[in-house]
C-alpha cells in the first residue's frame, strides 16, 4: 500500500454517517489482515495512545494443543460489538481494544 495516513478532524460521530464509519472500518479490518497500521485513538481515561497492530494472521499468535479433541477448542459465545474494534497489538503481544469513534489517526505507513 502506498504511504498512506488518514486523520480525523471531528469525531466520528458528529460528521459520519453510521453506514460510513462502518464502511471505513469494514475496509480497515479488510487491510489490517494484511498488514501492520498505526492507530491513534483517546482512552477512555481522555489519554491519547499510539497502538501499532494488525489482523494479519501470520502475526497472530497461534492457539497450540497436543490433541485433536474438539473439548480443547470450547466455542465462545461472545457479543459482537459494533462500537469497538478487537486488535492484536504487536508491542505488548496482546488482544486490545478501541472504541471506533475514539480514533484520531490511521497510519498505513508503519511496513
Amino acid at each position: 500500500m502506498e504511504n498512506t495516513m488518514f486523520v480525523a478532524e471531528t469525531e466520528f460521530n458528529e460528521e459520519w454517517t453510521d453506514e460510513g464509519a462502518e464502511i471505513f472500518f469494514d475496509r480497515l479490518k479488510t487491510i489490517m489482515r494484511e498488514q501492520e497500521i498505526k492507530i491513534t485513538f483517546t482512552k477512555k481515561d481522555g489519554t491519547e495512545r499510539v497502538m501499532r497492530c494488525t489482523l494479519d494472521p501470520n502475526k497472530l499468535p497461534v492457539h497450540e494443543t497436543n490433541t485433536d479433541n474438539p473439548i480443547d477448542f470450547p466455542e465462545t459465545k461472545r457479543r459482537v460489538s459494533t462500537e469497538t474494534m478487537a486488535v492484536f497489538d504487536l508491542d505488548v503481544q496482546g488482544w486490545r481494544s478501541f472504541t471506533k469513534k475514539s480514533v484520531k489517526c490511521v497510519d498505513f505507513t508503519t511496513n
